[in-house]
Order: structure tokens, then sequence, then C-alpha cells
């Protein structure tokens, strides 16, 4: 009895328990919403069921959010451009591949490169704003937030309008989105682990975590033992262009096309959220990939929630705000220490009752 108490005491405390919890929560009204929740089938040759489209959906977010937490971590502020470099890259993508039923204009592979590239870009102007030139980072980012789904309309242009669809007609590009003949899993999720797994081993095998977290705890103290702290928070932004290419790429695989206005579209909040959720605080020093991870797909557990009751998509913005403010004044150093203070009366009261006795 004693060791599960010790157990579960070490669970109370870990970073993890917030996430985990509220995606359990979330699975559980998903499943009272709606029947038959966990039902998991072979369709057509494919995965089908409601814990898969959740998976599915999510791997988009999940690769924001890996980003996301390495730009709160060392730079102690968001990145709200994500959704909108998301649009660029895809714009750039699209327009090299061409709308030909024949074949490509450009190599898909060159074509995926250049436009994962653009993405590094704007990352790199984020970074150099708010690394280089120490402006306030969601001031920094609402630069690209503002021009960059009108980069996105220019690249989407054509001699007759601005800021058209633009259609991919090779049926092979849907494999990224969709999936590839003879596998039952969606590709997505190939794309989101291996992103993850990939960026894991590369932070925990070096030095990059402890150099990111330093940085987010005291920049100053970071550059007194070595640490170039403007180039690992520079690194971070330009990691999370790279997020937000990815995302662009299966984005528009996934719906064959290219539309600049809603490619990526408040998809920084539910990065930010992801963060936030997976127990990571906004204000920069420790950090944990797999809440993140958790916090994604708990977002997109919650985005089916919402669409089941009724909530229409001009709406689903207001809660997840409404959530994103309860998290962080959960996380807020006040609330912290009103808990401390109502757990160390309840301590003393219950003291002052025994010795009563």
């Amino acid at each position: 009895m004693a060791n599960l108490y010790q157990l579960w005491n070490k669970a109370r405390k870990s970073q993890l328990m917030l996430p985990i919890t509220a995606l359990i929560l979330m699975l559980i009204i998903n499943a009272i919403i709606t029947p038959g929740f966990f039902k998991i089938s072979i369709n057509n040759g494919v995965l089908y069921g409601f814990l898969i489209d959740i998976l599915n959906r999510s791997s988009e977010l999940i690769i924001l959010a890996v980003g996301m937490t390495f730009v709160a971590a060392s730079s102690r502020g968001t990145d709200i451009s994500v959704g909108t470099i998301a649009a660029v890259s895809a714009a750039l993508i699209v327009r090299l591949l061409g709308s030909s039923y024949d074949g490509y204009l450009m190599n898909p592979a060159l074509a995926i490169f250049f436009g994962l590239l653009l993405g590094v870009a704007c990352g790199a102007v984020n970074g150099f704003l708010v690394a280089g030139l120490n402006i306030q980072p969601m001031v920094a980012t609402l630069i690209m937030y503002t021009a960059g789904r009108g980069i996105a309309q220019l690249i989407s242009s054509t001699e007759l309008a601005t800021g058209v669809i633009l259609y991919v007609r090779m049926e092979s590009y849907k494999y990224i989105g969709g999936f590839i003949p003879g596998c039952i899993i969606p590709t997505p999720i190939f794309i989101a682990v291996a992103f993850v797994a990939i960026t894991y081993l590369v932070t925990t095998k070096t030095a990059m975590s402890t150099y990111i977290q330093t940085v987010g705890i005291n920049p100053k103290a970071g550059r007194l033992v070595g640490i170039n702290s403007v180039m690992v928070i520079f690194f971070c932004y330009v990691f999370s262009g790279l997020c937000s290419g990815v995302t662009g790429l299966i984005a528009s695989s996934r719906i064959y096309s290219c539309d600049a206005n809603n490619i990526g579209l408040n998809m920084e909040l539910d990065a930010i959220l992801a963060v936030a959720l997976g127990g990571n605080s906004l204000g920069g020093g420790k950090f944990n990939l797999a809440g993140s991870v958790i916090g994604a797909i708990t977002i997109q557990a919650l985005t089916t929630s919402l669409y089941a009751v009724g909530v229409s998509a001009d709406q689903l913005p207001v809660y997840k705000a409404v959530v994103v403010v309860l998290i962080v004044v959960f996380q807020s150093p006040a609330f912290k220490k009103w808990m401390a203070q109502r757990k160390l009366k309840a301590a003393n009261t219950a003291m002052g009752t025994v010795t009563a006795k």
C-alpha cells in the first residue's frame, strides 16, 4: 500500500500528469457523446475510426507544437506566425509542382525542398527579429503573421487573379497527406512519429536541450557559461519555420491543392494551447516534448468533441481561448502561491486538530 501511495505521489508531481489527465478526460467525453468512438475497422483497405481520425488530423498540429515548444522554452514567447508560414510553404510547393495531368512541372523532391526552405527562411526572419534585434517574440512574429498570407497569395497568383486556389493534378501527391497504396495507416501519422523521434534524439543525444532550457531560464547566465544565446534562440525559430513548412506540405497534400487563405488558419492558437496543455511553461525554461505531443492530440480530441455537440468552425477559437486562459492561470506564479498557502493552512489546521486530541 505504501508503494502504491509513493507511486501515485510521484505520478501526481510529474509534468505529464496534466496532459495525460486531460487526454483521458477528452476521450471519455468523446466516448459518451459519440457511440462507437473506440471502434476501429478496415474500410477500403485502410484503417477507419474516430481514434485513427484524431491521430491523423493531429499530425500537423503535433509537428507545429514541437517547434512551438522550442520557441517558448528558449525565447520565453510564442510564434504566432506558424500557420501563416505553413500557407507560404504550401503555396510555393504547389506552384512549383504545377497543375498538369501529364506530370509534375518540377521534380517533387526538389519542389518540396524549396517549399521547406522557404519555411526555414521565414523562420530565420523571425529569429533575426527576436534574437538579433531583441524584439518581443509576439510583436516580431506578428510581422510575418500579417505579411505571410499576402506572400502566399502572391505566390498563388495568376495572370487573371491574385490568390487563387492552386491544384495539383497528379494522384501521387495525395500519398503524403493520405495513404500510401498498400498501407492501412495514414501517411501523416508516420511523418509525425518520425519527425518527433528525430527531434527527440537530436535534443537528448546532444547538448541542445540543455542549451535551450538554460537560455530560456536565464540568457545572461547562459552567456557567462559560454552558450551563444542569440544563436540558440535563432535556431529555435528557424526550426519552427521548418515545422511550419512540413505542416504546409501535409495540409496541401491532404486537400490536393493550396488555399492561401485557409491552410494553417488559426493553428497558431492550437499550437500554443498544445504546448501549455502539455505542462510546458510559456515563460521559458524546462520543456517536455512528450507533453506537447499529448497536448496536440488532446486539442484534436477537443475539436472533435466540439464538432460533435454542434459548435461551428467559426466558434471553435472562442472555446479554445477559454482553455488557454485557464491553463495560463493554473501555471501562473500567483495561482501556485495561493495553492501552496492553502495546503500549508490545511496542514496547520490538521496538525492543530491532532495536537488538541
